[in-house]
């Protein structure tokens, strides 16, 4: 059977997604060039069809602004790592300058980045984030399409899943070049931190929801083809929900609970529908997953995994080489002070971490552990308002609030506050995924 031109498009659009969930969720320097070159040439080859052009034209006519000020986003991070001359960084980032001064610098020419190199790959990184937003409105422009999607979202959380598992089982041994000693007693799958791999879950948990949503109105002469569906996407969810569990991520079993008790206030109170089974569905991975299977692999500690601040706002251990969550979280806020206005560069927090103590575990440098604040930070104000100005004049389109952007909101706020889920590229495409994706939900509820 001939596969349609439409359809050879997504395929392509499904491998590049693969490689992320495969490698770490595509967060490292030469993963972000390998996924921009990739997405780069996917865009290229759609630019060819039509309609595709067609479909960005339309999308770039009602979201001008957004895309605007986001290039200027753009612009103003390649301003960040280009060489100024050193006497200007007293006015750019006087705490910089100060820096080099100590270190008796004699280049005459500086970036206000601390770790140049890395607030180029970044820049890579952003600049892909708006390549896929293109894509995603070139070719998933139906229902139909982003169901589509849906199912490989579930599909492939199913199958991270159930390898996540099978290792977690097995003591979360090395295997290739996956290092898994630092969770040897959770899931982490292909991922290295286990917090990023549960939020990664999650989105394909929401996935398989919104299939199972959709598949309880279509059409009766598809009775047969929606019952095998809902069996797959039934074993995908129990295979994901234990995934999150089998983390035992504070923040991702914590946002598991919350997607459920929201999806059940959805189906009791606001959605019009005769069939009960989602919702029946939805209390089965209540008594199940979360009861039965959470205490078989998580014995007591079942509700100590949702009380996901109990260790992290802990007491701050008095030496300077001892750091739990909370105070690196009060480090990163007190340096955003330094440099307030034009930010310490993206993807350097490490580097600064490291310079104001060199003799601490590596470990803990490579995030704030607050998104928010790490942002704000790395962008300074003058660079982070360009950020929330194009995002804001974006939702302001789409002019939705229904449930998903209720739950994406509380994953926002949740993630952004305690944890640094939001700088790894895969959750950043997903993300942008439901947010442009949200008027096809709307048709649904």
């Amino acid at each position: 059977m001939e596969i349609s031109k439409n359809k050879k498009h997504q395929y392509l659009f499904f491998f590049i997604i693969s490689i992320y969930t495969v490698f770490n969720g595509g967060n490292s320097n030469i993963l972000i060039q390998i996924n921009f070159a990739l997405f780069s040439l996917l865009f290229l080859y759609c630019l060819k069809d039509r309609n595709y052009r067609s479909h960005l034209t339309i999308f770039y006519i009602r979201n001008k602004f957004s895309i605007l000020f986001y290039l200027l986003f753009l612009f103003y991070l390649i301003f960040q790592i280009i060489p100024i001359p050193v006497d200007f960084l007293k006015f750019f980032s006087l705490e910089k300058y100060n820096i080099i001064d100590k270190l008796n610098f004699e280049n005459k020419y500086s970036s206000i980045s601390l770790s140049p190199s890395n607030s180029f790959f970044q820049f890579l990184n952003f600049l892909t984030l708006i390549i896929f937003l293109f894509i995603i409105k070139m070719i998933f422009y139906t229902d139909r399409h982003i169901n589509r999607l849906y199912l490989f979202l579930s599909f492939l959380g199913f199958i991270s899943s159930f390898i996540a598992i099978l290792l977690f089982l097995n003591g979360n041994p090395d295997f290739f070049f996956f290092k898994n000693k630092s969770y040897f007693d959770s899931s982490t799958g292909f991922f290295i931190n286990r917090t990023v791999f549960s939020i990664f879950l999650l989105f394909c948990l929401i996935s398989s929801f919104e299939l199972l949503k959709k598949s309880n109105l279509t059409k009766r002469n598809k009775k047969n083809i929606n019952f095998f569906l809902k069996i797959y996407i039934r074993l995908f969810i129990i295979f994901i929900t234990i995934g999150i569990i089998t983390s035992f991520s504070r923040i991702g079993n914590f946002l598991l609970l919350i997607t459920i008790v929201f999806y059940l206030i959805n189906d009791f109170f606001f959605i019009k529908n005769n069939d009960k089974s989602f919702r029946y569905i939805i209390l089965l991975i209540v008594l199940f997953d979360i009861i039965i299977m959470g205490y078989y692999f998580g014995n007591t500690k079942i509700f100590e995994r949702f009380y996901f601040v109990g260790e992290d706002l802990a007491p701050i251990l008095t030496t300077d080489n001892d750091f739990n969550r909370f105070s690196i979280m009060k480090f990163s806020f007190n340096q955003f002070f330094d440099y307030m206005f034009f930010g310490y560069g993206s993807g350097s927090f490490e580097t600064l971490f490291q310079i104001k103590f060199n003799t601490t575990d590596s470990s803990y440098a490579n995030h704030a552990h607050s998104d928010i604040i790490e942002f704000i930070g790395e962008f300074g104000i003058f660079g982070f308002s360009l950020l929330i100005l194009s995002i804001l004049k974006f939702l302001l389109n789409i002019k939705i609030f229904n449930l998903i952007n209720i739950i994406l909101l509380i994953y926002l706020f949740i993630i952004l506050t305690f944890d640094f889920s939001l700088h790894i590229p895969l959750i950043q495409l997903l993300l942008i995924f439901f947010y442009s994706s949200n008027k096809k939900f709307a048709k649904v509820n």
